[in-house]
């Protein structure tokens, strides 16, 4: 698949188990989706050459975690390519500030000195949103276009294909694209979404992150620095 006139290509594990749907007709689609987009003059997020960034942070036998989001950000320089996290020189959007929160309450951490999460992903955390890219100000403006249909066997390659996994389904819209995990094969942990509007209703207090280790080290994985020594 290209982006413009720029090839993307996947990180080697991940492209012997994905390279068949590049070849299907809703990825050819998706692909000429995007190419009008572009000549229209849409600025989409984030920039193509980070369309497949969460799979070049996190090969494909190196996942322990999935986190499961939904699009990326729409705003002017935050998405690239990892969900909920940032660039180092961006704010941290509301839900990122709940998630850190969240880490703060289960596992006594401070809070971190900025929202990028690419030592997460660097540790095994596939930091996955559903639909990969976005128009600039748009919310769920790339939905329902092949995105959805191309991460969902992204999550059946990892069900069936690993073992002993945690996927961490926050909300309702993760908890359905996660229904196909097999609960005796992984760890599945459910939530709110960390969003304002439903963070209180049950992701603060949810202690995933601590949940995640212990499971992880009974499996002899090892567990996840999720602290501010991290970033």
């Amino acid at each position: 698949m290209t982006g413009g006139e720029r090839r993307i290509d996947l990180e080697p594990g991940w492209l012997a188990e994905l390279a068949p749907e590049f070849e299907q007709p809703y990825m050819q689609e998706l692909r000429a989706f995007l190419l009008a987009e572009k000549r229209r003059g849409a600025q989409i997020y984030p920039e193509a050459a980070n369309w497949f960034a969460a799979f070049h942070a996190t090969p494909f036998d190196k996942v322990k975690v999935v986190i499961l989001g939904q699009d990326p950000y729409h705003g002017p320089g935050q998405a690239h390519g990892l969900c909920f996290s940032v660039l180092p020189d961006v704010p941290p959007p509301p839900s990122l500030l709940n998630i850190f929160a969240e880490l703060q309450r289960d596992l006594g951490l401070p809070r971190p000195p900025h929202g990028c999460l690419t030592q997460w992903a660097a540790q095994g955390v596939l930091l996955l949103n559903s639909v990969l890219t976005v128009e600039r100000g748009k919310a769920a403006s790339h939905q329902g276009k092949g995105w959805e249909r191309f991460t969902d066997r992204v999550v059946e390659v990892l069900n069936a294909r690993r073992e002993h996994l945690v996927f961490m389904l926050w909300g309702s819209y993760a908890e359905r694209k996660g229904r196909i995990v097999d609960r005796d094969r992984h760890l599945v942990l459910v939530s709110p979404h960390p969003s304002p509007l439903s963070a209180y209703r049950g992701f603060i207090g949810n202690a995933h992150f601590s949940s995640a280790n212990r499971y992880l080290e009974q499996q002899g994985a090892g567990p996840v620095d999720w602290g501010p020594g991290a970033y």
